[in-house]
């Protein structure tokens, strides 16, 4: 592997780790399926493959941020709307 998609990979997975720290399910799960999805391509040697792993990855680090905002979103809108002025 390339040293610079090694360290886009080694950056792709710290931020993933950093994201799962509030995921739903818990931290400790979401780091065992991380942990799980990498290592099932470790032996990956092909550039072209490794980037369209990246590409996925930062997808998967994209939906994981809009969960969270959504979920912010949502605890803000019933602190501030009541469900009872329909």
């Amino acid at each position: 592997m390339a040293k610079s998609l090694r360290g886009e990979v080694l950056n792709l997975y710290k931020n993933l780790l950093y994201l799962g720290r509030e995921y739903p399910k818990g931290a400790d799960y979401f780091r065992s399926r991380l942990k799980a999805a990498f290592l099932k391509n470790k032996d990956e040697k092909d550039p072209e493959k490794i980037k369209q792993l990246i590409a996925r990855g930062e997808f998967v680090s994209k939906e994981l941020e809009a969960l969270y905002f959504l979920r912010k979103y949502r605890a803000l809108k019933r602190r501030y709307y009541s469900d009872d002025n329909q």
